[in-house]
This record gives structure tokens, sequence and C-alpha cells, in this order.
């Protein structure tokens, strides 16, 4: 039970639940780069929450890279580059719309970076922990399926656990961002009521190879698996160099 007081967790609701809104707005174009979102009196009326709970969301946006404020210029939406897109809740927000198919391609992009990698040095590093982890995750994705709340959390589990094995403190720090990468990109290859493909085959090679210290092997499955989910999504390996982002996914 928390210590807190109702009208305490009432309040962080509220400001939480704005700064989703908001940075909802942003990430989808309602607000552009260089907008102005100032008038606290006046906004925090029209929106019907209180100045301080306002200003707390505005805080909120503000360390996630979305707002900046400055004297004399206010508070302003950043430029896009600006923005921290891999933090796990403006990762939710984005995939909350439609998100932007050249951003989806660079998650996929990022991610055919890191994992590959990372499953290299977890066939080198990992123990036999982490081997248990990889095994119970597997297990729960073939019996639950990524159709489901546990399955895709499962998934992002047998995720965390290679980057935790590969044994680099860098890495490690990414899990967070890579496994909500894993579970929104999941859950929008739904959308429309598509039944996700049974990923669960190629996340077993990848298992077999890093369980059998087989660095080389552990790359190329991961390779693959995330060239496969990536057309499941519908879109190309990657974008041609100086192509434009497609706005949204077919």
């Amino acid at each position: 039970m928390s210590d807190q007081p109702a009208w305490e967790r009432s309040r962080l609701r509220i400001h939480q639940t704005l700064a989703r809104d908001l940075g909802m707005a942003i990430l989808g174009g309602e607000y552009k780069p260089g907008d102005s979102l100032e008038g606290e009196i006046e906004r925090a009326g029209e929106l019907g929450v209180s100045r301080t709970a306002y200003r707390e969301a505005l805080r909120i946006l503000t360390a996630k890279g979305l707002l900046e404020s400055r004297p004399k210029a206010g508070t302003r939406v950043c430029a896009r580059e600006r923005w921290n897109l891999l933090d796990p809740e403006v990762l939710g927000w984005m995939f909350a719309g439609e998100p932007d198919a050249g951003f989806i391609q660079d998650l996929f992009e990022l991610r055919a970076v890191i994992e590959p990698a990372a499953s290299a040095f977890a066939a080198r590093r990992r123990t036999e922990r982490h081997l248990k982890t990889m095994a119970e995750a597997l297990d729960k994705m073939r019996r639950e399926t990524l159709a489901t709340v546990e399955g895709r959390a499962a998934d992002q589990r047998f995720h965390h656990a290679i980057l935790d094995a590969a044994g680099n403190e860098a890495l490690r720090v990414l899990s967070t961002s890579v496994g909500a990468a894993v579970s929104w990109t999941t859950m929008f290859k739904q959308r429309g009521g598509k039944a996700p493909r049974d990923g669960t085959p190629e996340h077993l090679q990848v298992y077999k190879a890093i369980a059998a210290g087989d660095a080389e092997g552990a790359r190329a499955a991961m390779s693959e698996l995330l060239r496969l989910a990536l057309r499941d999504m519908g879109l190309p390996p990657a974008r041609p160099a100086n192509s434009p982002r497609q706005a949204t996914l077919a």
C-alpha cells in the first residue's frame, strides 16, 4: 500500500497523463518544433488541471528532450533530433498513434547494430543463469504466443537476457530501450487483428548458438531473426541512401 495520500497519488496521475497526452500531440505533429507552450494559466484552465500539474507535465517532457525552456523565449517544442526517442515512455507514446515507417526502420537498424553483436558476446560470456532465463522465456513464448501480453513479456525477457549475458555494462544500459522497442513493434504488427507470425523458431536458433558458445552462429541467427521481424512489418530491410521517410505504414 502506498504511503502517499490519495490527493497526491491523484495529482501524480494527472500530471503523468497530461505529459503523455502532450507528448503524443508533439510526436504526432499537432505541435511543431518551435511552437510555444506558454500561457500556463490559460492552458491549465483549458485542460481542466492545476498550474502545478501542468508545470510538472512540462518538466517531464523537457527531461525527455521534447521541450526546452529559455529565459524570455519561454517553453517551446524542440527540434526532432533532440527528442529522446529511445525513452521507453516516448516509444510508447509514438506507437500509441501511427508511427513514422522510417522511424520503425531506424529502430530495426539500431537493433541490427546492437543485438547481433550482443548475441556474439553472449555466446562467449553467458552463464547458466542466463541460459535458464532464455530457456524459460522461450518456453513461455511457445505456450502463450506473441498475441498475448505474457508472450510479449517473455520475448522482452529473452532479449534482455542476451544483453545482460553480453557482459558489457554499456550494452546493459540499453536493455530497457531495446526491450520496449521489441514489445511495441510486436504489438504494432497486430494492428487490424493480424495474428503475429510465430517467431519462436528463430529465437530458438539464437538460444542454441549461444548455449553452444558459437559466437558467429549467434550473430547470424539474431540477424536473421531481425530480418524476418522487419519483413513482418511490411517494410524493406533498409531505406536506400538519401531516400525520404515514409510517413505511415501500409
